[in-house]
Parts: structure tokens; sequence; C-alpha cells
């Protein structure tokens, strides 16, 4: 597979987080909804996709549209939930 400017950007962010000029102009970018899950990801995280709905009064197909948007720049990570590890919990990159 080849490698692409979002995967030189991935592996640059691993190394160094963000700052937070970078991370808002970043979010910017991208839709309303993404913006709001990253909002409530601000204050609560880290949270699981359904919580992520709960608290952000989205549908959950629109929850997991942003979170792959968020993740597509790097801007949220996610890990198994310790407390149910079907579940993974979202946090932000910053």
């Amino acid at each position: 597979m080849s490698t692409s400017a979002t995967d030189d950007r991935s592996k640059d962010t691993e190394e160094t987080p963000l700052s937070d000029t970078e991370f808002r102009d970043r979010l910017r970018e991208l839709p309303p909804s993404a913006k709001l899950v990253a909002k409530v990801l601000e204050s609560d995280a880290p949270l699981s996709q359904g919580q992520l709905a709960e608290e952000s009064l989205l549908p959950d197909r629109t929850v997991r549209y942003a979170l792959n948007r968020l993740e597509d720049d790097d801007l949220v990570n996610s890990r198994y939930s310790f407390q149910d590890a079907r579940k993974q919990v979202y946090f932000l990159n910053n």
C-alpha cells in the first residue's frame, strides 16, 4: 500500500500532540456534527459512541459519521473500554 499525505500526518501526530491552534484549524474545516462531538468530548471524555449520542442529542449514525471525520483528521483517538471490552471509548487528541 502506498503512503499518502494522511498516513504521514497520522505518524507525525502520534509522535507529537497537536498544538491548540492546529487542533482548532483542523476542526474548523469539519461539519457541525463533528464540532459538536468534539465539544462533548472536550468536557466529558472518554465516552462511547452511545454515550456521545446521548450527550450530543445526535442520532447514532450522525455520531458515527462525526467520529469517522474526526479520526480521519487525527483529532480523536479510541481505545477499548475498561468497564466493557466490547465497546470503544473516544477521546480528543490534543
